[in-house]
């Protein structure tokens, strides 16, 4: 008879088994996370893979964990924390609230001090992935041509399938934002927005590598959706492609995607980066500022009005919206503006 193990998480280059058991937390909050035998150590590597220094009193770990974070090492009422030193026989301080700096656990025997840090990291990770994201990789797609190309389309679309249900001019995309999302990112404080810069900027070599350190001829050109019923569209994508014919634009993102998976600052949620630019959502109807809002499955139903876009992709399907050189990938801070319109940058590449 085959053996169901709980399945593995990556923290921070760390491997960890987790398994579901209740745990109460802080305040009004209450979530299911607790950890099987192999919590109280790493699988692929030793509990010595901690930095755990000794002193003259035991021993003492030192981790790097946002102040947001901290409610859920304390728990409700501090229930959490106590549990965490009751078990594993350590001491657990924590900065006040909304003070950045390290979480100390300190103890005796090397064991426990490991043992606490390691349920502290997998605890911390549950509640990361809880946390809506605040970053994300993105190509800017801007670019002059395309931008008076989606205007363009937009006046297109307004003149000839106005008529069809849903389709307004709140549902476009804003043409100063159109960009292409490589994936998202959660970085909760400083000192994170800094790794992944560090991580991206490591990633240059590799990128450019792939475009012969040069820029990347690009065309947006055509439109498609994702869902099975034209009659009942959500988002509408412009295709973004290399004007060779090449999967160079495929390459880079699923390149960069595998460096801040394996880095353990995002999360894999295809296995190939789709390569498309919202130019219609639904969630803009009620929520301009949902134009960065990648997984709208997500979104509750009763937030959205589908529209009919069977005349759209039949007049539009190949519709040119432009093309230029696409030099640079970067770090676009969620819910901001620049100067010209775009995302601020935490953080950019060029591919030349």
């Amino acid at each position: 008879m085959e053996v169901l193990r709980p399945p593995l998480i990556n923290i921070n280059g760390r491997i960890y088994r987790k398994n579901p058991v209740q745990e109460e937390t802080y305040e009004e909050e209450e979530e299911d996370y607790s950890y099987s035998e192999a919590v109280d150590q790493c699988l692929d590597e030793p509990c010595d893979a901690h930095n755990i220094e000794q002193t003259d009193r035991g021993f003492r770990c030192a981790l790097d964990v946002p102040s947001v974070l901290y409610k859920y090492i304390i728990g409700k009422k501090g229930e959490t924390r106590r549990r965490l030193e009751s078990e594993t026989k350590t001491s657990i301080n924590i900065p006040k609230q909304g003070v950045e700096g390290q979480i100390v656990v300190t103890g005796a025997h090397r064991p426990s001090v490991s043992s606490a840090v390691t349920r502290i990291e997998v605890l911390i990770d549950s509640f990361r992935r809880k946390q809506p994201f605040t970053h994300f990789l993105s190509f800017a797609l801007n670019h002059a041509q395309v931008r008076e190309g989606f205007l363009r389309f937009r006046e297109e679309v307004l003149e000839h399938c106005s008529q069809d249900s849903g389709v307004d001019v709140s549902i476009f995309q804003n043409p100063d934002k159109l960009h292409l999302t490589i994936g998202t990112l959660v970085l909760l404080n400083q000192q994170e927005v800094t790794r992944a810069n560090e991580l991206l900027h490591q990633c240059q070599d590799t990128i450019r590598e792939i475009t012969g350190a040069e820029a990347l001829p690009v065309e947006v050109r055509g439109v498609e959706y994702m869902n099975d019923d034209p009659s009942m569209v959500d988002v509408l994508y412009a295709k973004v492609s290399v004007q060779d014919g090449s999967d160079r634009l495929q390459q880079i993102s699923d390149r960069l995607v595998e460096c801040f998976v394996s880095a353990g600052l995002m999360e894999r949620e295809r296995d190939r980066v789709k390569i498309h630019a919202t130019v219609m959502n639904t969630l803009f109807r009620r929520d301009p500022s949902a134009e960065d809002r990648e997984a709208p499955a997500r979104a509750n139903p009763r937030d959205r009005e589908a529209f009919n876009g069977k005349n759209i992709l039949q007049m539009f399907r190949d519709f040119y919206f432009g093309a230029f050189e696409l030099n640079s990938v970067q770090i676009s801070q969620r819910f901001s503006t620049d100067s010209s319109g775009y995302y601020s940058s935490a953080g950019h590449i060029t591919f030349s």
